[in-house]
């Protein structure tokens, strides 16, 4: 079966139960929209797990972008060299919306573990596009800043696929459905439940801010919430 969730955000818990939930096996796969890290409770914890699973797929969000330039800084400090000023405010900043228990558990790693999470981190993909049963699917964390058909995906910036999110009426191509996270679904009307447009799936549940996980499963459409 193939399953997708967005915007996990430390909750490492929550994604445990999930997996529980669903009964996700080895035949299964996982697609994770972005936004690993921050906010909960354990999102490095969260990282080393999934790093050890072949079939959860990982698509880049603006937090774990973010993360990766800090946690880079992080690493070179914790390994001994001097710290950059705008570099320290700029992580101080971010560890004081949301990044801190990242920053916590990184540091208590060692510099092997360190070197894995940043690897991990790096190799994320921009989107993803699949069939299944029948049905296309693009997959990113919040849309295409200045989508133009005519331009191929590859050709886009790492930013232009966390900043922008696809609107629940905004149509990309023909014949495939967007699905995406970044935006909490509160904001769209979906009080912590999945949302569809019109050409489009929004599944960030905000777990971020106390309210579900969600989880679809593409092959019949069934929707999971811890």
């Amino acid at each position: 079966m193939t399953y997708v969730i967005s915007d996990i955000h430390g909750n490492y818990e929550k994604f445990k139960e999930l997996t529980q939930k669903i009964n996700f096996t080895d035949n299964d796969v996982m697609y994770v929209l972005g936004d690993i890290v921050d906010y909960g409770e354990d999102p490095i914890g969260l990282i080393c797990d999934l790093s050890m699973r072949y079939n959860v797929l990982p698509i880049l969000g603006e937090r774990d972008y973010a993360a990766l330039e800090m946690l880079t800084e992080l690493d070179k400090i914790l390994a001994g060299e001097s710290p950059d000023g705008a570099n320290l405010a700029r992580m101080a900043e971010w560890m004081n919306d949301g990044g801190k228990n990242t920053i916590e558990g990184f540091k208590a790693l060692d510099a092997d573990m360190r070197e894995g999470v940043l690897d991990y981190l790096s190799d994320m993909a921009l989107y993803e596009e699949l069939e299944v049963a029948g049905k296309r699917y693009l997959l990113v964390h919040a849309g295409i800043a200045d989508f133009d058909p005519a331009v191929s995906l590859d050709e886009y910036m790492p930013e232009d696929f966390i900043s922008s999110p696809i609107g629940t009426d905004e149509k990309y191509f023909d014949g495939v459905t967007v699905i995406a996270g970044h935006v909490p679904t509160s904001e769209l009307g979906g009080n912590g439940r999945i949302v569809y447009g019109e050409y489009s799936i929004h599944i960030d549940c905000g777990a971020a801010y106390g309210s579900s996980l969600g989880c679809l499963r593409l092959e019949d459409g069934e929707e999971f919430y811890v």
